[in-house]
């Protein structure tokens, strides 16, 4: 059961009957007794600052608490998963035989929050909002009831995607808002926009208990081939840089009674801005999730550039937190890069990046956070997906954790588990004292704390259930998200103005061959044939039919070209190198073009990377057959493409048999149909180039933004950074004024 107890000019305390704390009294106010110690001490005392309250906690902390304290916890689904990495169990038995509520803890959850003293927990998919809450409740319960009573600092990566085959009407509701992805919020080339989705987003991550958000990722995404292009905001790094910053300040702020003290408050999100000092220079776009990506490169001599997102931007807010709370470097190794001592190990251990340049060069005082898994251990094979320890293989765990510790990190992403960092610890009383390494985790302990302080969770970390399930996916939200989507849609072609199409026409949808996935983890996602788009929610602005001759127009689905990760198993097996193109065209690629020799090597494997003669097949080729054939079945009358986007995409194989070509980054249905009908004005730029061809890819810096030869369609348009059209014709607007190339 949980109580409130309200204080005259002060915060409302909410504690568990379960967790045994009191409730003290001082000059007519009332604090929580979190150590039951009877004592109104500094950290219970909430007119006392952030900074005050974190040193006097961390002071009185165990080692072995300070050490949990620095987890992070690897992912948890609500209810915990019965299969897959991170299988949890209820008594012994999965969720299913246990007969458990969904919002339970697992008994993984149970020990490491008691017996390892973690308290922050990476939250992926909940069953429903109210479940959310009643699971933060009741993790919020057992943990004041625990030590120093510490609350669980909770945290999702972004969760507020769209679901495409969902409609959207004034009175819709759903689990959450529903936002075009980051290259979409990027492709309205608006800060205004985002900083409301900040704002939004924070208050329904607050509603499931979440206080930490694993974003925005700023990477400047300079290699187009790159694997998580999609969730950046595009090549350009001043557009990265004040998207970022509206980001962070619309998640961090709290205003009016919501605000405890320098803006932060009940409201408040913190912003885990990654990746430092910048991932999105892979070599040949390779991603380091994988042994055969661990590796950034630098061409073009453009490493400088790749910071300015992070110290122009998520270091120097507009609002009143003034700075990204916490910062997470990339798994990569950034090649050469390192000044003082010339080691090329993943940005995390390395300490000229996180000592000399972050906290010494540019001064940032926030949390460190790893990525993932970057203490376990390797996997067999560079393609599996186990622990990434980029350029510290050699070491053991404890020791890649001592390392981290002196090159400046604070916490340690994705590990469950306190023993390697206890005997990190002693590693470093051994060669320094007691006196230094207690100090050094007092340090780190201050940061991690002052976080959860300045959300308010050691007053209150309680939800009420009813107000969680009013808050996340209410009208208002879904229909600011549903307006984001609008503004993101990229009208890239529109001959002979063939758009906008008048409502109650007929139109021919072909259905689209899904290719069989394979996800992060190796499992298989099957193939399938189906519809790409909601066809109920079509037939709200057009008669549909299968029937091409009886259409007065086509409408064709596909996604950008796949061809895969870079690597290849099979090549590998038959004695080549392992290593493939990643292809941003259809058709089936040699890459001709590419290096001779690769830039980084890696002698436990092979020394040389280069590519170079060898051929990929796209794993969607089907895409560009169906816009071929609709163009043939449609004998001429029109046919438009909407293409979805996760990287840019060479479209010259099909562009000249279109008559209008859409871009989208994530949208619902209905948002694509509203601006082929002309119900809203397409408004969105592209915030990337659109390579002419696979050379241009090839020949192109990893480092460098704004480098390829554009495609130029048939009607003379130019597909570079901040084009787009509108029925007008090209946009030219305050938009492209501040950040279009000239």
């Amino acid at each position: 059961m949980i109580k409130y107890i309200t204080n005259n000019k002060g915060p409302t305390l909410g504690y568990s009957t379960k967790s045994g704390i009191q409730i003290l009294e001082a000059n007519g106010m009332f604090f929580k007794d979190l150590n039951k110690s009877g004592k109104l001490e500094p950290y219970k005392d909430w007119r006392l600052s952030a900074e005050v309250r974190a040193k006097d906690l961390a002071s009185k902390m165990t080692v072995k608490q300070i050490a949990g304290l620095m987890l992070y916890s690897r992912h948890q689904s609500i209810p915990a998963a019965t299969r897959g990495y991170f299988t949890s169990t209820y008594n012994g038995k999965t969720f299913a035989e246990s007969g458990k509520n969904a919002w339970e803890l697992s008994d993984q959850q149970k020990e490491f929050l008691t017996q390892y003293h973690l308290r922050h927990v990476l939250v992926t998919t909940v069953e429903s909002p109210e479940v959310a809450a009643m699971w933060n409740n009741e993790v919020q319960a057992l943990v004041e009831g625990v030590g120093m009573g510490i609350p669980a600092n909770n945290s999702s990566d972004p969760r507020h995607g769209s679901d495409s085959s969902k409609e959207f009407n004034e009175g819709a509701g759903g689990k959450i808002s529903m936002w075009p992805e980051s290259l979409g919020l990027a492709a309205t080339f608006n800060p205004k926009v985002v900083q409301k989705f900040g704002e939004i987003a924070s208050k329904e991550y607050r509603a499931l208990g979440i206080t930490t958000a694993l974003s925005p990722q700023i990477d400047v995404a300079t290699d187009p081939r790159w694997y998580r292009f999609n969730g950046t905001f595009g090549e350009d790094s001043q557009l990265s840089t004040d998207l970022g910053r509206a980001y962070i300040d619309g998640f961090q702020t709290s205003e009016g009674e919501k605000e405890i003290s320098e803006g932060w408050g009940y409201d408040s999100v913190n912003a885990m801005v990654k990746h430092w000092p910048g991932g999105g220079s892979g070599e040949a776009g390779r991603d380091a999730h994988w042994g055969f990506g661990k590796y950034a490169v630098y061409p073009g001599n453009n490493f400088e550039e790749h910071l300015i997102p992070f110290i122009n931007g998520a270091f120097k807010l507009k609002g009143k937190t003034k700075s990204a709370s916490a910062v997470m470097p990339y798994y990569t190794i950034s090649f050469e890069q390192d000044q003082v001592k010339g080691e090329n190990v993943g940005n995390s251990y390395s300490s000229f990046l996180i000592n000399d340049l972050l906290r010494t060069k540019y001064e940032y005082d926030g949390v460190i956070c790893t990525d993932w898994l970057i203490t376990a251990d390797e996997p067999e094979t560079v393609d599996l997906f186990a622990g990434k320890p980029w350029g510290v293989e050699h070491l053991s765990v404890a020791e890649r954790h001592y390392k981290l510790l002196m090159a400046g990190v604070d916490q340690f992403g994705g590990n469950n588990e306190v023993g390697p960092v206890l005997e990190a610890y002693e590693m470093g009383v051994k060669e320094h004292g007691e006196v230094f390494m207690r100090q050094r985790f007092e340090q780190s302990a201050v940061k991690l704390l002052k976080n959860i302080f300045r959300t308010g969770l050691f007053e209150n970390p309680y939800l009420d259930v009813d107000e969680s399930k009013k808050t996340v996916g209410n009208p208002r939200f879904m229909e600011e998200g549903y307006k984001a989507q609008l503004q993101s849609i990229v009208l890239l072609k529109n001959k002979e103005q063939v758009l906008p199409l008048q409502k109650g026409k007929t139109v021919y949808i072909p259905k689209r061959y899904y290719p069989e996935q394979i996800d992060w983890f190796g499992n298989k996602i099957p193939n399938k044939i189906n519809y790409p788009v909601n066809l109920d929610v079509v037939k709200k602005y057009f008669k549909v039919t299968d029937n091409p001759e009886k259409a007065d127009f086509a409408l064709v689905c596909i996604h950008g070209p796949d061809s895969g990760s870079g690597y290849s198993k099979e090549d590998r097996e038959n004695g080549g190198n392992g290593y493939v193109p990643i292809s941003l065209q259809y058709s089936p690629y040699t890459a001709v073009d590419a290096r001779i020799d690769s830039i980084a090597g890696d002698q436990r494997e092979v020394s040389n990377r280069s590519y170079r003669g060898k051929s990929v097949e796209t794993k969607n080729k089907a895409d560009l057959d169906l816009i071929l054939n609709t163009r043939e079945v449609m004998k001429g009358k029109p046919v438009i493409v909407s293409m979805m986007l996760s990287n840019p995409a060479v479209v010259s194989e099909f562009e000249g048999e279109t008559d209008a070509l859409l871009a989208n980054f994530g949208v619902q249905d209905q948002a694509l149909l509203e601006i082929i009908t002309g119900e809203i004005e397409p408004s969105g730029l592209l915030p990337m180039q659109m390579p002419a061809d696979m050379k241009t890819v090839e020949e192109q810096y990893e480092d460098v933004p704004h480098d390829m030869r554009c495609y130029i369609d048939t009607k003379g348009n130019v597909y570079d950074f901040a084009y787009g059209l509108n029925w007008k014709g090209v946009i030219s607007d305050e938009r492209t004024k501040t950040y279009k190339k000239r």
